[in-house]
């Protein structure tokens, strides 16, 4: 298990800064009058609009404008700007990520160690603008001790902060601890009861990762008793949903129950994108879940092709998806 940062939570609106900055009142917006001109729905106009727009209300002394221009930098990956910006203001929001960026490495060579200072100020503060970001805080902090990046290892650590993260599965706490609850207790065969209750609780709060998961337990009972239904609905609403880990298995399902035909149709689907990074991104799933997920279509994809089932053998073709399966 290689755990992810978390997002940073939003207190009231998921949207992007850009998309809430566009919706900005008409006379600020007119008064940007060099890019009225410019075709509306083009993103590079866009950014520069909002761009220009939070440098209006940085001028005027917004406080929140700072943090906003950070923000959208950040979004739109300019992580070298972003983190300049970030760095001019105090806001817990702006500490939160440069405490992910640090960590990360993102727009700056890799430093864990300040990365977990940051996310310890926000945890231990008493302020009310922290209380929105303690939980992810908490998050980090247990992934940091998990990998010993900028403090020692200590898995027993690790699972207390994310315990703390998860909040008896808390809606409004942090749904990624909820779920990598249920990888650390489904690793090793641990405690596949306490697994399958923070994916449950974690699959409730929306996690996709947790719903693929879930329907593999329910298929091999694993901390529940085997239930095909249970697990057949979780692993087609994760597949339907982007989940690669869960497509995987319903290949392997397909295969095994002898649905060649559509065992290969689905297989070949699956392996049409194989852009690790781009579907973690997408989905917010592990790109270890996501590679184990093409790996498994492209074994069972080149077995069919192997031995003509479902589909006309291709023995050129098997070789290359055996590779895939086995090489990544």
């Amino acid at each position: 298990m290689k755990p992810t940062s978390e997002p940073l939570p939003r207190e009231h609106s998921s949207e992007t800064v850009l998309q809430c900055i566009l919706k900005a009142s008409t006379s600020e917006l007119d008064s940007l009058q060099w890019l009225s001109d410019q075709v509306a729905s083009d993103h590079t106009f866009l950014f520069a609009k909002a761009e220009q727009l939070l440098k209006k209300r940085i001028k005027d002394g917004e406080p929140l404008a700072y943090f906003l221009k950070g923000q959208l930098y950040f979004e739109e990956k300019r992580y070298e700007d972003a983190l300049l910006q970030f760095e001019q203001n105090t806001d817990f929001q702006s500490m939160y990520q440069l405490g992910v960026m640090y960590y990360d490495g993102l727009g700056t060579p890799p430093n864990s160690k300040k990365g977990v200072e940051y996310m310890k100020k926000i945890l231990n503060s008493d302020s009310p603008k922290a209380r929105h970001l303690k939980f992810a805080a908490a998050y980090n902090l247990g992934r940091a001790y998990y990998e010993g990046h900028g403090t020692q290892f200590s898995e027993e650590e690790a699972e207390r902060l994310w315990l703390i993260a998860a909040d008896h599965g808390n809606p409004k706490a942090s749904v990624k601890a909820q779920s990598t609850l249920g990888m650390l207790y489904s690793a090793h065969a641990k405690d596949f009861k306490k697994a399958f209750f923070w994916h449950s609780e974690a699959c409730g709060n929306g996690s996709l990762e947790s719903q693929g998961i879930l329907g593999i337990m329910y298929l091999h009972g694993h901390g529940v008793r085997h239930n095909l239904k249970a697990a057949l609905e979780c692993l087609n609403q994760a597949s339907d949903r982007g989940n690669v880990y869960a497509k995987g298995h319903l290949v392997e399902y397909y295969y095994k129950r002898k649905c060649f035909i559509k065992t290969a149709e689905f297989a070949k689907r699956v392996t049409e994108n194989d852009n690790v990074e781009k579907i973690a991104e997408e989905t917010d799933c592990l790109p270890f879940y996501i590679s184990r997920g093409l790996a498994m279509a492209s074994f069972y994809l080149a077995r069919c092709l192997q031995l003509g089932r479902g589909t006309q053998q291709d023995l050129a073709a098997a070789k290359k998806y055996y590779s895939k399966a086995f090489n990544g």
